[in-house]
């Protein structure tokens, strides 16, 4: 009863508007300075290919779009569906790319560490939020066809976020990043069935 009690005053907290609102600025602040990181990599990319180049600012700028549906007492459901899955899988796998280049160079600095800690926040986000989510089985499908084609256009185009220090080791990366995919959009499908019988029990 204990554990309940305290799971519920910390879910009262992160889902009050109050902190929805603090959630909302972090989220759009992250996302900016992530668009603006980019920035170097965008001048170098043809311009139809530059939606699919900044992927963890976009994922945080769904996310960010998601907490504006929730504060406006609406739910964004295929923004909520692209949300999840980008931002468990740009989250981690930037904390992957972060660690594999600590151990190809041996120091990845400050902002190494804070690329780690902020991403590793992105996924962790994702799923806090989970019980607020609302998209469905045809808003997955469409968020996983947007996830595996931005795959493609990384992995096959060669507009994959750049490492310098890991771009020897981009096959091994794109194939690690296909099931990274995969593994986002089935966590999505096991939340969505979860509440599909929670509502079947209810009702």
């Amino acid at each position: 009863m204990v554990v309940i009690t305290i799971v519920n005053r910390i879910w009262f907290l992160l889902s009050h508007k109050s902190f929805l609102w603090i959630l909302l600025f972090v989220n759009l602040l992250g996302t900016v300075y992530g668009y603006d990181w980019y920035m170097w990599q965008l001048e170098i990319t043809e311009p139809k290919f530059w939606i699919f180049v900044p992927d963890s600012p976009t994922a945080s700028l769904f996310f960010t779009l998601a907490i504006i549906g929730w504060l406006l007492n609406r739910n964004f459901k295929l923004i909520e569906a692209l949300a999840f899955i980008t931002l468990v899988k740009y989250g981690l796998w930037a904390v992957v790319m972060n660690l594999l280049t600590l151990l190809e160079t041996g120091s990845i600095g400050w902002v190494g560490w804070m690329l780690v800690g902020s991403h590793f926040a992105m996924a962790v986000q994702a799923f806090l939020y989970s019980p607020l989510y609302r998209f469905g089985f045809g808003h997955i499908v469409i968020a996983a066809i947007w996830t595996l084609h931005n795959d493609v256009i990384d992995y096959v185009f060669g507009q994959m976020p750049i490492y310098h220090d890991l771009m020897k080791h981009m096959q091994q990366i794109g194939y690690f990043t296909f099931w990274l995919s995969i593994g986002c959009i089935l966590l999505a499908f096991i939340l969505w069935r979860k509440r599909e019988k929670r509502a079947t029990v209810i009702a």
